[in-house]
C-alpha cells in the first residue's frame, strides 16, 4: 500500500483531531468506582481542530479526511 505525503496542513489537522480524540477518551475514562463525569471537551480542543480541518481544506469532506488519518495512524 502507497504512504500517503501529508502536507503541513493535512499533518496539523490529523494531529489536532488526535489531540481531540485523546481529550474525549481521558474524559470518558472514569477509573473503577467513581461517579460517572459530565463530557467536557474544552472549546479551544474543538476549535483547533476545527481551524486545522478547515485550513487543510478538510471540514466537510470527511472521507478524505478519515483516509490521511488512517494513513498517518493506522489500526492493527
Amino acid at each position: 500500500m502507497p504512504t500517503a505525503v501529508l502536507t503541513d496542513h493535512e499533518r496539523t489537522a490529523v494531529q489536532a483531531y488526535l489531540r481531540l480524540l485523546h481529550t474525549v477518551r481521558a474524559a470518558l475514562d472514569d477509573p473503577p468506582g467513581t461517579a460517572p463525569r459530565p463530557v467536557v471537551v474544552p472549546p479551544a480542543a474543538l476549535a483547533e481542530a476545527e481551524r486545522a480541518l478547515e485550513a487543510a481544506g478538510l471540514a466537510g469532506n470527511e472521507e478524505a479526511f478519515f483516509r490521511l488519518l488512517h494513513a498517518w495512524c493506522p489500526q492493527p
